[in-house]
């Protein structure tokens, strides 16, 4: 019946909503990570942004020299912000394509290309891999997400 919300079983039933949470979850879970990563270059290079976190290495002024920026820990979180930048719109909009109808095959291959390209930026922005690596994974992925939105826009239309 129209108007009707689709049941959760429906849902888990439905193979390209699976498929979409499996490399949603993959994705997410690599962003995670992305925290880790800074926390351990944080510690590792003593070089932190809040007073509190030096409390540790002493206090006062003897402390206030880990008050900083690191090259290695700024490289990290650059790398944390384009994902944020990239896989929250992925999240949405993939969920939408997810619930539009698309074909298992088509759907895992826009989801699979997503996540090996935002897997490999990830390691083309912490090894770091010359250019055009890191910047033709990002494009990859970002088109990825653009495919799907247009076969959203061109499933519901709208506008």
């Amino acid at each position: 019946r129209s108007g009707e919300m689709a049941k959760l079983t429906q849902l888990i039933d439905n193979e390209v909503f699976r498929a979409y949470a499996t490399y949603a979850t993959i994705v997410l879970l690599k962003m995670m990570l992305m925290s880790l990563i800074t926390a351990y270059f944080r510690i590792s290079r003593k070089a932190f942004v809040n007073p509190e976190d030096t409390a540790s290495f002493g206090k006062g002024e003897s402390a206030k020299k880990y008050l900083r920026t690191d090259p290695s820990v700024e490289r990290v979180r650059r790398g944390h912000l384009n994902d944020l930048e990239n896989i929250v719109p992925f999240l949405g909009i993939g969920l939408l394509y997810a619930l539009s109808g698309p074909e298992l095959s088509t759907a895992l291959l826009h989801f699979r290309i997503f996540t090996g390209a935002r897997i490999a930026h990830t390691f083309a922005y912490l090894i770091p891999l010359p250019q055009p690596a890191r910047g033709l994974s990002w494009a990859v992925a970002y088109a990825v997400t653009i495919s799907m939105a247009y076969k959203v826009l061109k499933t519901a239309l709208y506008l």
